[in-house]
């Protein structure tokens, strides 16, 4: 392990002091962020706490032994992979393949050659590095798949699936939950007038408008075209009807400073309340989205930059 390389944590489990101190040194000179327990148990309750990349077990302890051990860290679904190696004076084959298929990824016969030991740590930390390259790497397809990337808010897809969990949530824990429609006034004419680049600077910047207004529980979604969804948990009609008006006046208050030139924008709100008519979470959220559409469409109506809330 290189000075360059990321210093991987690495819980030793070792119910002999002088075994177990010998070996922290070693892989402490290594390079290595070594924590210790003395039996499995006290391990299991280490790495369930998370924060470990690498285990080391030796096989035999009171209690809880090492394959045990592996057994309960696979059990626990752990959010990161941790990379097991497992300790062991057990010489035949049965012990080797019951102990690898109890979990662990690798095993060093006792007393442990130093050169050895670092060598299979080493292949075990590319393996480390790999999954969290890949645990990255979904990270950020998983991201991109529910985010707009021009506005740099959630979509749509994310807007229907995650606002019925909103529903959900709502109704279990007896919470308000509001949704707020908003829409961009006449903004066809800023694409006809200023062109398309000009009309996406506008989007991202209502966006960014909006999100700062707005509270961290809160969440904002483009609905399509010039159309956004602001979901308020824990906010009830007139609550979100203020937070749109805090949006709508900040958006009209000063122009738009685009690559073009300064722009005057307006925006246009439709605020809606959940229903508690009994009916499925998938309906509800459906019903709450179409009565915010149907405010927004009064806003419109109305002469448009300004907040209409659905009366029921």
């Amino acid at each position: 392990m290189t000075a360059l390389e990321p210093r991987f944590r690495l819980l030793l489990v070792e119910d002999e002091p002088t075994q177990r101190l010998m070996l922290e040194r070693q892989l402490t000179r290594a390079g290595y962020i070594v924590d210790t327990a003395e039996d499995g148990e006290a391990a299991l309750g280490k790495i369930l706490e998370g924060g470990y990349q690498i285990l080391i077990t030796d096989w035999d302890m009171p209690g809880m032994d090492g394959p045990t051990l592996c057994k309960r860290v696979r059990e626990a679904n752990l959010k990161t992979y941790v990379y097991i190696l497992l300790l062991t004076g057990h010489l035949n084959t049965d012990d080797v393949v019951e102990g690898l298929s109890a979990g662990a990824d690798d095993y060093v016969r006792k007393p442990a050659n130093q050169a050895e030991l670092l060598a299979r740590l080493s292949a075990g930390s590319r393996i480390v590095k790999l999954e969290q390259s890949l645990r990255e790497a979904n990270d950020k397809i998983q991201l991109l798949s529910i985010t707009d990337s021009l506005a740099n808010t959630y979509n749509r897809r994310f807007l229907n699936e995650q606002l019925v969990r909103e529903v959900e949530r709502s109704r279990r824990y007896g919470g308000a939950l509001s949704a707020v429609m908003a829409d961009l006034d006449r903004f066809k004419r800023i694409n006809d007038e200023r062109g398309h680049a000009s009309g996406d600077e506008v989007l991202k910047l209502f966006a960014d408008l909006s999100k700062s207004v707005i509270r961290p529980s809160d969440w904002i979604a483009r609905y399509g075209g010039e159309e956004f969804v602001i979901v308020m948990p824990e906010t009830d009609v007139n609550g979100a009807a203020r937070a749109a008006e805090k949006i709508r006046e900040a958006c009209a208050a000063a122009p738009m400073a685009l690559a073009t030139g300064p722009l005057e924008v307006t925006a246009s709100f439709g605020v809606a309340g959940l229903s508690l008519v009994p009916q499925s979470a998938e309906s509800a959220a459906a019903q709450l989205l179409r009565e915010a559409d149907e405010a927004l469409y009064d806003s419109k109506r109305d002469g448009r930059n300004r907040v209409v809330a659905d009366a029921a």
